[in-house]
C-alpha cells in the first residue's frame, strides 16, 4: 500500500511538469472573408483594396483625400499621423510594393467601418526589401457620405509568408 501511495504521489509531482512543457501552436488563420457582403461592407472593402494600389503607385495625392486629417498610422517601427504618412510615403522611405489580401473581415457600426485583413505586404523600407505576415486593422469613419480612414495598424502575424516568392 506504501509503495501504491508513493507511486500515486509522484505521478501527480511529474504529470503537471510535462504538461507545462507544452506550449499551443501560434494560430495560423484568425479571420475569414465572407461568402457576401452588405453593400456598405463592400464599398469599404474596395476602398481597401483601391488604397493599397494607391500606395504601391505613391498617388499620395489620392491619399491625402483618403486620409483623415486625425489618421493615425501604426508600424513596426512607430506611430504617426497623416502628414508623416504621406512624407514618408512621397519620400520612398516605405514603399508599399504589393498587398495579397488572403482574408478580409469588414463591419460596419453606424458611421464607422473596421476592416481587418490578413494580408502578405512586400515593401521597401529604405533600401531593403521585405515582404511580412501581417494582421492590417483599418478604421473608416464616413462624413458627408464619405469614407475616411483615420486608422492603420499593421501587426506581424507569426505565421510564414504565403506571397509567391517571385518579385513581380
Amino acid at each position: 500500500m506504501k509503495t501504491l501511495m508513493f507511486g500515486l504521489f509522484l505521478s501527480t509531482l511529474i504529470a503537471p511538469s510535462s504538461y507545462a512543457q507544452q506550449s499551443p501552436a501560434p494560430p495560423t488563420e484568425t479571420i475569414k472573408t465572407a461568402a457576401t457582403q452588405t453593400p456598405e461592407q463592400q464599398e469599404v472593402i474596395n476602398l481597401s483594396n483601391t488604397k493599397w494600389d494607391w500606395m504601391a503607385a505613391k498617388n499620395v495625392d489620392s491619399l491625402e483625400t483618403l486620409f483623415d486629417d486625425k489618421a493615425m498610422f501604426t508600424h513596426m517601427g512607430g506611430t504617426w499621423g497623416k502628414s508623416q504618412e504621406l512624407a514618408t510615403i512621397k519620400s520612398g522611405g516605405i514603399w508599399y510594393k504589393k498587398a495579397v489580401v488572403y482574408a478580409v473581415d469588414a463591419r460596419i457600426f453606424g458611421n464607422t467601418a473596421i476592416l481587418l485583413e490578413d494580408i502578405d505586404l512586400q515593401a521597401a523600407v529604405g533600401e531593403h526589401e521585405v515582404t511580412n505576415p501581417f494582421m492590417v486593422t483599418e478604421v473608416y469613419v464616413k462624413e458627408n457620405g464619405k469614407w475616411k480612414l483615420a486608422q492603420l495598424t499593421f501587426s506581424h502575424l507569426l505565421r510564414p509568408v504565403k506571397m509567391n516568392s517571385n518579385k513581380n
